[in-house]
C-alpha cells in the first residue's frame, strides 16, 4: 500500500464517487481551496503589502470593512463565478445575494474572513463556507447543507470539511502547495473543561448564562471545575480548538445585541453542521441550530456549541 499523503482533491474525488455525485461539488470545493491558498499567501505578507487597515466603508452590519475583507470577498466571488455551478452567492460583505446563474445547481454562503481584526496583531483568522443544492427558496434550514467547512489561517493553514459523512481536516503543505489529510475522521470529545466566551461582556449576558458561567468557575474536582477560559476572538479559531479539544463555545445575546450577533447562514449553520457531524451539539436557546428556518439572509442569533455533555449541561441551566 502506498504511503503517499492523501490530498484534499483526492479525498473529494473519492467522496464524490461514494455518493455517486456529479463533479460540480468537487469543482466548487477545489475553487474554494485554490482561493484560500491565495488568501493565505496575502495574510502571510501582512505588513509588507497594503492589506492592513480599513477601507473607510462599512458593511451591512455597520462594521468597518478591512482591506483584507474586501480582497478576500472579491476573490471568492470571482473564482466561484467561474465554475458555472453557482446559482446564488451570498456573503457577509454583500448587502443582498448575488444571482450568478439561474440554472446552476448550488447556492453558496460564506464569510470571506472571520475575525479579520486579528490580522493587525498576527492572530488566527479564517474563511467559513456553506453549500446547498439550489431550491425554489434560497433560505433553507441548516440540515439541508450539502457541504460546509472553514479554512483556518494560523500557525499552519488548515481546511476542515464535511460533506455530511463525518469531518476531516487537511493541512497546507507550503512546499508543494497542496492540502494533505492530517486530521482524518475528527471526533469531538464528549466532554471538555474549556469554555470560550467574551467575558468582558458578561454583565450584559442573560441571567441564566451568567449563572452557568458562575457554575463553571466553581471548584469541584469531580466535575473538573473550574473550567479553563480560552478566547481568541475569531469564531473559526475558537471553534477549531473546541472541535479538537472539546468543551463549549458561547456567543450569547447581550443588551447591545439582544438577538445575538453571529450570522445564521454565514457562521452558525456551517459550524453547527461540522460540530454535529463530529459528534457535538449546536443550539440557539433550546433549539438545534440546524432545525432553524432562516427568515433573512443576514439573520443573527445567539450561539452555543461544543461537546455533547457540555451543551446538555448548559441546556439544563436554561430549563
Amino acid at each position: 500500500m502506498s504511503n503517499k499523503p492523501f490530498s484534499l482533491t483526492e479525498f473529494v474525488l473519492q467522496d464524490q464517487k461514494s455518493h455517486q455525485a456529479t463533479g460540480n461539488l468537487t469543482l466548487l470545493i477545489e475553487k474554494i481551496e485554490y482561493t484560500s491558498r491565495i488568501i493565505a499567501s496575502h495574510i502571510r505578507q501582512a505588513g509588507l503589502v497594503d492589506i492592513l487597515g480599513t477601507t473607510g466603508t462599512k458593511n451591512t452590519f455597520k462594521e468597518e470593512v478591512k482591506k483584507i475583507d474586501e480582497f478576500s470577498n472579491r476573490l471568492l466571488i470571482e473564482n466561484l463565478q467561474q465554475t458555472n455551478c453557482v446559482n446564488y452567492l451570498a456573503s457577509e460583505e454583500l448587502e443582498k445575494p448575488m444571482l450568478v446563474d439561474k440554472n446552476a445547481p448550488y447556492s453558496i454562503f460564506f464569510d470571506p474572513l472571520d475575525g479579520s481584526a486579528n490580522t493587525d496583531i498576527n492572530a488566527p483568522i479564517g474563511t467559513i463556507f456553506s453549500i446547498y443544492h439550489h431550491q425554489r427558496e434560497l433560505l433553507q434550514k441548516g440540515f439541508e447543507q450539502v457541504a460546509a467547512g472553514y479554512i483556518l489561517y494560523g500557525t499552519s493553514v488548515m481546511f476542515v470539511l464535511t460533506t455530511g459523512n463525518g469531518v476531516n481536516g487537511f493541512t497546507l503543505d507550503p512546499e508543494i502547495g497542496s492540502y494533505l489529510l492530517s486530521h482524518p475522521d475528527i471526533s469531538m470529545p464528549s466532554f471538555g473543561n474549556i469554555y470560550s466566551i467574551n467575558e468582558g461582556e458578561s454583565l450584559s449576558f442573560p441571567q441564566k448564562t451568567q449563572e452557568f458561567l458562575s457554575f463553571l468557575k466553581q471548584e469541584d474536582q469531580a466535575t473538573k471545575r473550574p473550567y479553563k477560559l480560552r478566547y481568541i476572538g475569531a469564531m473559526v479559531a475558537d471553534v477549531h480548538r473546541t472541535l479538537l479539544k472539546g468543551g463549549i463555545f458561547l456567543y450569547p445575546a447581550t443588551k447591545k445585541n439582544p438577538h445575538g450577533k453571529l450570522r445564521l447562514l454565514y457562521e452558525a449553520n456551517p459550524m453547527a453542521f461540522l460540530i454535529t457531524q463530529a459528534g457535538g451539539m449546536a443550539v440557539c436557546g433550546n433549539q438545534h441550530i440546524l432545525d432553524l428556518q432562516p427568515h433573512h439572509v443576514h439573520q443573527q442569533l445567539p450561539v452555543v456549541l461544543g461537546s455533547k455533555d457540555n451543551v446538555e449541561l448548559y441546556l439544563q441551566y436554561l430549563s
